[in-house]
């Protein structure tokens, strides 16, 4: 049979043969025969899809009359035409600012203007530029994300697991502290003494070798004078701590530490997880009897009383080889205490502990004094202030050392019109350089001059930031952040007024202020973020709901 196919040549009877010797199947000649009338002629060339002419096809399986669309169906394509058109409004205005400012780039500067970049530029005190109120749209996430039993259900949850993970570090401290060879103790000198005077009387021993002497497990000491037992140990004060640092991977570990009542001595351990499923407690500071090394309190003896929320803990990082390379890098380890025992402190503490001193209660009316007059000023630009000065300071730190001269962090008041007396910025300025060198921190001394979040706050945005870099490298990606920030509980979204692409846009536009590279932001860049933004949020429930709402933690 020929089949008659318009457009498309038939195939000879050599290339039959050939497919028919390479395996295809070919059918009988009865097979063959003319095409019935009522068949109709195939024709290939109008099933092609065109721009002249539609597929015939595709006009046959559409069906004549369509149902009406509801209602909600018009509502949503209505709003999804305007997202479209936004975006696409956004789009082109980026790219025009994008080429103006290309162009301004390319022009050479005036011979009468400076070649140094003011952070400036954008704030002034008197009103808020575009920034400050994409940042200030951030502060409306107020409203609970949970339930009432969805919240208290993760709260148990992760009582259960602060809990687990505590009580695995009080047992390892015991293993350690416990279990130790008994051979290590100092007080088996004088068993050994003994057993080597001993062996000296006999002839011919005197000159051996050690590893040729006669020594036995049985003569080592079970206990000596000073053997620890477990009741020893219970008698102790345990606390959270974590390390301030600029360094993401070291201000993300989770330390927790221990105050032994009967000696005055403390040690401090890590709890790190390998994995999914295996957890360990690694010592992080050996047990010892340590001293204050910064402050008023310097060559103190560490008590009781040192210990609450918000204190600092000071080590010479000299005197601990095992920690690791970047914690050595400065001379000077500070741990902050985010918790502790309330209940075991109460019961350790006795009319001996040492109050403040005359000094020390000075020094801290003079720095709350200050914070409270700059305090209404970074009200509504706190985020563009406090990323201003990191950026400020980081720019003329040449060095890379993190402290400046006192000229210097004055100078960086005055850019961004923060300015003090002569009078408070030198008693400030006494309370933070204490060894007269004449410099100072500059990350401490924002967090004197302005302030910043209490450990309930910071806890919420450390949860944040381990979501993003959950490796615990110290950084994360801009499209990680991007793709794990969500806009859509915020009341303008609900409400209509704008997409959850515009708050997300927002969002990454003030938090690329305050970024020194382009394409991820450290730990550090984020909680300065943070930190101005907190100075707008009175309560801090309201503060962890915009952590709860855009991060899901």
């Amino acid at each position: 049979m020929d089949l008659e196919v318009k457009g498309i040549g038939t195939a000879s009877r050599n290339v039959k043969r050939q497919k028919s010797a390479q395996g295809w199947r070919i059918c009988s000649s009865d097979a063959y025969g003319p095409r019935p009338d009522d068949v109709p002629a195939l024709d290939l060339r109008r099933l092609g899809d065109s721009d002249g002419e539609p597929c015939l096809v595709e006009e046959l399986t559409i069906p004549e009359t369509l149902p009406a669309p509801s209602e909600r169906y018009k509502l949503k394509y209505q709003q999804y035409e305007e997202e479209m058109k936004m975006s696409y409004k956004q789009h082109s205005q980026r790219i025009t600012q994008k080429s103006k400012a290309n162009s301004l780039h390319q022009q050479p500067p005036p011979a009468n203007l400076q070649m140094q970049e003011s952070p400036v530029d954008e704030v002034s005190p008197e009103g808020l530029t575009s920034l400050d109120e994409k940042a200030i749209q951030q502060q409306c996430y107020t409203s609970k994300p949970y339930t009432a039993e969805q919240s208290r259900k993760r709260s148990e949850a992760e009582d259960l697991a602060a809990q687990k993970k505590k009580q695995a570090v009080v047992e390892q401290v015991l293993v350690d502290q416990l279990s130790r060879a008994v051979i290590s103790d100092p007080g088996q000198d004088a068993s050994t003494t003994d057993l080597s005077q001993q062996q000296t009387s006999l002839p011919g021993l005197g000159s051996a070798p050690l590893r040729f002497r006669n020594r036995k497990l049985h003569q080592t000491k079970v206990k000596t004078s000073s053997t620890l037992t477990e009741n020893l140990l219970s008698n102790k004060l345990r606390f959270d701590a974590r390390i301030i640092s600029r360094n993401g991977r070291d201000a993300c570990r989770e330390l927790i530490g221990f105050f032994f009542a009967f000696d005055k001595s403390l040690t401090v351990y890590e709890y790190r997880q390998f994995g999914k499923n295996r957890t360990k407690a690694l010592p992080f500071i050996q047990r010892g009897i340590y001293c204050h090394q910064y402050g008023r309190r310097k060559r103190r003896q560490y008590d009781v009383g040192d210990f609450h929320v918000g204190a600092n803990l000071t080590f010479l990082t000299a005197q601990h080889v095992g920690l690791p390379t970047s914690v050595q890098e400065k001379p000077l380890l500070t741990l902050r205490i985010i918790g502790i025992d309330e209940m075991a402190k109460h019961s350790l503490l006795t009319s001996s502990n040492p109050a403040l001193s005359k000094q020390e209660i000075d020094d801290r009316n003079i720095v709350m004094s200050v914070q409270g007059l700059l305090k209404e000023k970074l009200k509504k630009r706190g985020v563009l202030t406090m990323t201003g000065l990191v950026r400020f300071f980081h720019q003329r730190d040449q060095c890379g050392g993190g402290v400046l001269q006192k000229m210097e962090l004055r100078q960086g008041l005055k850019e961004f019109h923060l300015e003090l007396s002569n009078k408070d910025f030198e008693s400030i300025w006494l309370v933070l350089d204490q060894d007269g060198d004449g410099e100072a921190d500059y990350y401490q001394f924002i967090r004197v001059v302005i302030g910043e979040m209490n450990e309930f706050r910071k806890a919420f945005v450390r949860k944040a930031y381990m979501k993003l870099d959950p490796n615990k490298t110290g950084s994360s990606s801009v499209n990680d952040i991007s793709k794990f920030y969500s806009g859509r509980k915020h009341p303008k979204v609900l409400s209509g007024e704008c997409s959850e692409q515009q708050v997300r846009a927002a969002f990454m536009d003030t938090l690329k202020e305050s970024c020194v590279s382009s394409d991820e932001v450290t730990y550090c860049e984020f909680e300065t973020y943070y930190e101005g933004l907190s100075l707008g949020i009175a309560n801090d429930e309201d503060f962890a709901n915009v952590i709860r709402n855009c991060w899901a933690v």
